[in-house]
């Protein structure tokens, strides 16, 4: 039972995250089978999960370093744990997925900010967020564009009517920006960049915070932030040919 359990409550996806798919959707799958057994809701891991990731601000922001990389631990193990539930049960939504990623935003505002008043830089702080933003939008995108993505059904009623305005807000834009780089970029969603997209995914990016935390050294976190997206900005600018000198 619990093999066939993992079998229909993985999501089927393009890229490979290794510490996404060999460490922590396995440790997740046991909370999985105990939360459908209670009859947990999906939407309630959701909010666990992000009241997990705002406790680990928290605890950033008051220097408990080594409590907010177990907090930020245990955020990935929920936030790997939604999805299955969702799957596993049958619950999948439009509802799920908008609160899934917007509470997933609102940790991440909160990290970075206790990251910027931990070091006393909060602009550096707003930089670093706004570049793992751009970094995980353009891993989704990648992956999303790169097959044929079947959509949620949008049942629901105003709560999910509610989200989708705010995906609509603070998504669609990055959403749009994506599509237009992968239209004069269609390397972006070959099966080699979308592989080497996937391994900068949340779950990863939040265990190398976790060692940056135990480390005692958060900044680090938006520093390699930002290098990923001067790095990935770099390999998309256009390639210049040298110019054949004529006779």
């Amino acid at each position: 039972m619990p093999a066939d359990a993992l079998a229909r409550s993985r999501k089927r996806r393009n890229g490979y995250e290794v510490l996404c798919e060999a460490v922590f959707r396995p440790l997740a799958h046991p909370l999985v089978l105990v939360f459908a057994w209670l009859g947990v809701p999906p939407p309630a891991v959701v909010l666990a999960s992000g009241a997990a990731g705002i406790a680990a601000a928290v605890q950033i922001g008051r220097g408990s370093l080594i409590a907010a990389a177990l907090l930020i631990q245990l955020k990935t193990l929920l936030d790997n744990a939604d999805g299955q539930l969702a799957r596993l049960t049958g619950r999948t939504s439009a509802f799920g997925r908008y609160l899934d990623s917007e509470v997933d935003l609102l940790v991440n505002v909160a990290l970075f900010a206790a990251i910027g008043h931990h070091a006393g830089q909060p602009l550096a702080g707003l930089v670093g967020l706004v570049a793992l933003t751009s970094v995980l939008s353009l891993n989704f995108n990648a992956a999303r564009l790169s097959r044929a993505a079947t959509a949620e059904p949008e049942t629901g009623g105003r709560p999910t009517e509610w989200l989708r305005t705010v995906y609509r807000v603070v998504y669609a834009p990055q959403d749009r920006l994506a599509e237009w780089v992968v239209a004069r970029r269609p390397a972006l969603i070959s099966t080699t960049c979308v592989s080497v997209l996937a391994n900068l995914g949340m779950s990863t990016q939040l265990a190398v915070l976790g060692v940056c935390l135990v480390f005692g050294a958060p900044f680090v976190f938006a520093w390699i932030a930002f290098a990923e997206l001067a790095i990935i900005t770099l390999a998309l600018l256009p390639q210049r040919t040298p110019v054949e000198e004529t006779a």
